[in-house]
């Protein structure tokens, strides 16, 4: 329905927006980027979510002072350290908040302070103050890729995307980076996603258009069930792009969501594939559910069993499993009439049909529980509503990445 063009330089896509990222001294090894830094030229329509877990990282409870008044100009981020549990923490993000304002000539309270790491370890302010000058001179219009660097922790591999799309005759575009690989869960997980666009939209339809998204993008991924501390989404809307603002809903609301959508949700899949010892991509489709809730519920509950995760891995069709986490979803719906397939590509393999064991090929099943990415196909058949959650397998990886992470 809406024309959205994949195009490149992330974060920096959109027009007045530079990045970077820099060895700073929170990591041990040299050679990785650990502070990470994005600005625009202009004042921003900012809006975010954040975790919802009771324990809260000392930026979070700072970025929600900050963004009360729906404006914001730049990002500062450290990896290595999640600055949570830390002495004195919280102070240290404000300061860090007033050192890159500093650089930058602008208020500290138009920064954005993230962290993501270890919890529970001290963070000093003098390694932010030694590195935000090394980051600000190495600001640039194609420094996406540096910053992307600059927040990843476990992450084997960059996250980063940008397309184009218009609102209102104008062509916009919409850049981000994200990092996530364990400690992912709904409600938000250790996962830091910053988006920037030129596309002009009040912070009030902004900070909407973000909290509706999250329901079926960031809150439908799982990858081992713990949910974190620091966890952020936040997005930068400069209005470089001279569109008419988008104040609220209609035309170019929907274009600018669905926009938004593309973007997350192609983060959504490379944060499952990139879970920590993932070997395959689980998607979970449920349909014909009585609401969206309830589609949303049982596809986070099936790929978030470990049972279900472990069969995937050893490639066994053993859709009993399913079936038992599709019936220990908190959510109200019939269980009496439910089918559910496997596929990959365009094959599939009906293993369940009418909530009864059906025959079905068996090797047909272990091939397509082989592939890279699986798809598990629910229908409730009690409705017209479906979601999507985003999974991966649980392999003796996973236990060997997480019994030495601070290691």
């Amino acid at each position: 329905m809406y024309k959205i063009e994949r195009i490149k330089n992330g974060v920096c896509a959109p027009k007045g927006f530079r990045a970077a990222g820099a060895h700073c001294g929170f990591r041990r090894n040299i050679k990785k980027n650990d502070l990470s830094l994005i600005v625009s030229d202009e004042m921003c329509s900012a809006a975010a979510v954040f975790t919802q877990n009771k324990l809260k990282g000392a930026p979070v409870i700072v970025n929600r002072e900050h963004l009360r008044d729906g404006r914001a100009r730049a990002i500062i981020c450290n990896s290595g350290n999640a600055n949570t549990c830390a002495p004195g923490g919280l102070e240290i993000a404000y300061e860090t908040c007033r050192l890159t304002a500093a650089e930058l000539g602008m208020d500290e309270k138009d920064v954005i302070v993230c962290s993501t790491g270890v919890i529970g370890s001290p963070i000093y302010i003098d390694t932010f103050e030694k590195g935000i000058p090394r980051v600000v001179k190495k600001l640039s219009n194609r420094g996406s890729k540096a910053a992307a660097r600059g927040i990843m922790t476990t992450d084997k591999s960059v996250k980063e995307i940008a397309v184009s799309f218009t609102l209102g005759g104008k062509t916009c575009r919409m850049g981000a980076i994200a990092k996530g690989s364990g400690m992912i869960n709904p409600n938000m997980a250790t996962m830091l996603c910053f988006i920037t666009t030129d596309a002009a939209i009040e912070s009030e339809a902004l900070q909407a258009a973000l909290s509706a998204d999250i329901k079926d993008s960031f809150n439908q991924i799982s990858i081992d069930g713990d949910t974190s501390t620091n966890d952020t989404v936040a997005v930068l809307a400069n209005g470089l792009a001279g569109n008419e603002p988008v104040t609220g809903p209609g035309k170019d609301y929907d274009a600018f969501c669905a926009a938004l959508h593309a973007v997350t949700t192609y983060l959504c899949h490379h944060i499952v594939k990139d879970g920590e010892g993932a070997s395959k991509v689980l998607k979970c489709t449920v349909s014909g559910a009585p609401s969206k809730e309830v589609a949303r519920g049982v596809s986070l509950t099936v790929i978030q069993s470990d049972l279900v995760k472990t069969a995937v891995f050893g490639e066994d069709a053993n859709w009993g499993r399913v079936l038992v986490a599709v019936g220990y979803s908190d959510q109200e719906f019939k269980v009496d009439n439910i089918d559910i397939s496997l596929a990959a590509g365009k094959r599939s393999v009906p293993v369940c049909e009418h909530s009864v064991a059906c025959l079905f090929d068996e090797d047909l099943a272990k091939d397509i529980l082989s592939q890279e990415e699986v798809y598990i196909l629910i229908d409730l058949n009690q409705g017209n509503e479906r979601a999507i959650a985003y999974g991966c397998d649980m392999t003796p990886d996973y236990v060997r990445v997480n019994a030495r992470y601070r290691t």
